[in-house]
């Protein structure tokens, strides 16, 4: 469990969803996030957005997914708890205490105080 340290607006109403082995277009895009590389991809179905570049996978001069992903992110206020799956490229993906689920970056949270 984590504590919301700083609110966290979620940047995309209609983000980017891929499943394993969907094909991936890369713009050439590329961002560094907190030391951590980032991608603007298209998935199969035309949305875009940021992917970590781990999710890319290269077979016979094509890109694809090498796992499921969201890139939903959660919007949290400062003093909500939440709890946490997983966490990667500096982000947290949280689950809230009305169910609510996405990505916050793990700069604006803490560990919750026992």
């Amino acid at each position: 469990m984590k504590t919301v340290i700083r609110d966290h607006a979620a940047s995309y109403a209609d983000p980017v969803v891929l499943n394993a082995g969907d094909p991936i277009r890369l713009t050439g895009e590329k961002e560094v996030w907190d030391g951590h590389a980032w991608l603007w991809a298209e998935g199969p179905d035309g949305k875009a957005g940021w992917v970590p570049d781990t999710i890319v996978q290269s077979s016979h001069g094509k890109l694809y997914a090498r796992h499921d992903y969201s890139a939903m992110e959660l919007t949290c206020f400062e003093g909500e708890t939440l709890s946490i799956a997983m966490e990667t490229h500096g982000w947290a993906w949280c689950r809230s205490a009305d169910g609510r689920q996405g990505w916050v970056p793990l700069r604006n949270l803490a560990q919750r105080e026992p």
